[in-house]
């Protein structure tokens, strides 16, 4: 049964994803050794991405000072491994070569995510999915987006080809856009400040004849 599941393109993608965690390990232990507060963040990164947060993965590295070309390139890897897992197990876990409980249930809730999104990015093909992935929202993402190409019968290239440069382009996106939005912090506050003022300002009386309610309803 190993040999034949590695065979299959999907073993050779899930033997892809062991070999990039064994490199991960040999680049975190070699930082644990060397500076272990940066070890301690590029960990932090990578629990970011595991829950979904591609933004707070990228977040950490813009605080903690990190370059553009190691921040990209690591988020990036980090997404790449993800996947190589996750659309591995889902396609093994469909054909029953894995038949783990624990990893079906998680496919099906997976494969239920990308179903939702199916019918939206059907029409478009390749660059629906690169766009999907691309976007910054709660349900998208590389995992999904990759399951969806799957779903589509996108060829291996065309689907992993949209997923990660979809997923580079908005990582891209993600730490320039973090990096221009902590250089004017303090600017944005006023700007936020005053759009604040320009929305309630129309709705002052209403706010205040809300207050005086509520004001009333206390003294009664």
């Amino acid at each position: 049964m190993k040999h034949t599941l590695l065979n299959t393109i999907e073993g050779r993608i899930l033997l892809g994803g062991v070999f990039l965690s064994f490199l991960l390990m040999a680049f975190l232990g070699f930082y644990i050794i060397t500076d272990s507060q940066t070890a301690k963040i590029f960990v932090l990164v990578f629990v970011a991405h595991v829950f979904g947060g591609r933004a707070a993965g990228i977040g950490l590295c813009i605080i903690n000072e990190f370059g553009a070309f190691s921040s990209i390139i690591y988020n990036f890897y980090i997404e790449v491994l993800i996947v190589c897992f996750t659309y591995a197990g889902f396609v093994l876990s469909t054909t029953n070569y894995i038949k783990a409980k624990w990893v079906k249930t998680f496919m099906v809730r997976l494969h239920s995510k990308a179903l939702e999104q199916k019918r939206k990015i059907e029409p478009f093909g390749w660059i629906g999915i690169f766009i999907f992935v691309m976007v910054p929202l709660p349900v998208t993402g590389p995992v999904v987006g990759s399951i969806i190409g799957y779903m589509l019968n996108l060829s291996l290239f065309r689907n992993f080809s949209a997923t990660f440069l979809g997923t580079l382009s908005a990582i891209i996106v993600w730490f320039y856009c973090f990096e221009f939005l902590e250089q004017r912090f303090h600017m944005i506050q006023y700007v936020f400040g005053a759009i604040v003022i320009i929305v309630l300002l129309p709705h002052l009386k209403k706010i205040k004849n809300f207050i005086t309610s509520i004001k009333k309803g206390e003294t009664n």
